[in-house]
């Protein structure tokens, strides 16, 4: 990989670039400036959008990456080079049924994907973040992360899990040039998050977002991502919880029926 030393712009990895919320904060870091690297387990996926990017006269990389293979992404950062900014995106849900009859393999593959995902990124990208000067590290949490709701226990540990990791980082890092920013999204609409949950079933995914006028989208957490990166380096927002304002909170939701 030599499009690190390409130019003198600063270097941004998103994991979980292939759709939603990944790919809308690739395209608004690339048009804040940002050469881009997409990661993500669809190569055809970010090659198209590396594609789009480039294109549309952004510097921009695709590399398939599962961040679950810690040696894959072992590999992934030798090669890398200068690292200024790192967004901790892929993760997921799976499933939606009560603790007494949820499926451990799905609970597994969230912790997997959305903990362990974030810890082997997190910990191979670091030293380079930490050589720049001034590195910033986010991590996409969720509300799910910071209070539970019916049926959403396996989601909600992972994502509990992982702003433990980020505030955590933040406090045994103080004093090194790396910022540690966590956004944690309510309610987001996207063409694959719910559908995933559950399966392909697009009735059980539609019914989440019935009835509310306007669910947050990818573009705007993408923008309140890249706004909280474009801070001055000494301010630090450690977490940001955005909602639509149809969303009080996990189980308060208004909808118009």
């Amino acid at each position: 990989m030599t499009l690190a030393q390409d130019s003198a712009a600063r270097t941004a990895v998103v994991t979980g670039a292939s759709s939603g919320i990944g790919a809308a904060t690739a395209r608004q870091l690339a048009a804040a400036g940002f050469r881009v690297v997409l990661t993500a387990r669809r190569k055809d996926r970010i090659e198209a959008l590396a594609a789009e990017l480039t294109a549309a006269g952004h510097q921009a990389l695709a590399y398939p990456l599962d961040v679950t293979d810690r040696a894959a992404v072992e590999t992934f950062a030798s090669t890398l080079g200068a690292c200024h900014v790192l967004v901790n995106n892929a993760g997921g849900a799976l499933g939606a049924d009560p603790v007494a009859s949820g499926d451990p393999a799905q609970w597994l593959r969230m912790y997997e994907t959305n903990v362990l995902g974030t810890l082997h990124v997190t910990q191979c990208l670091l030293p380079a973040l930490t050589a720049s000067g001034d590195g910033t590290v986010v991590v996409l949490t969720s509300t799910a992360g910071h209070a539970t709701y019916e049926g959403g226990a396996g989601y909600a540990a992972a994502k509990h899990a992982e702003h433990v990791l980020a505030e955590t980082l933040r406090l045994e890092i103080v004093g090194q040039p790396v910022r540690v920013i966590e956004v944690a999204p309510g309610m987001v609409k996207t063409e694959e998050f719910s559908l995933t949950r559950f399966g392909g079933d697009e009735a059980k995914a539609d019914k989440v977002y019935a009835g509310v006028a306007e669910p947050l989208t990818a573009e705007d957490v993408a923008e309140t991502i890249t706004w909280a990166v474009a801070r001055p380096s000494h301010v630090n927002i450690d977490l940001l919880v955005l909602r639509p304002r149809a969303q009080a909170s996990n189980t308060k939701v208004h909808r118009e029926l």
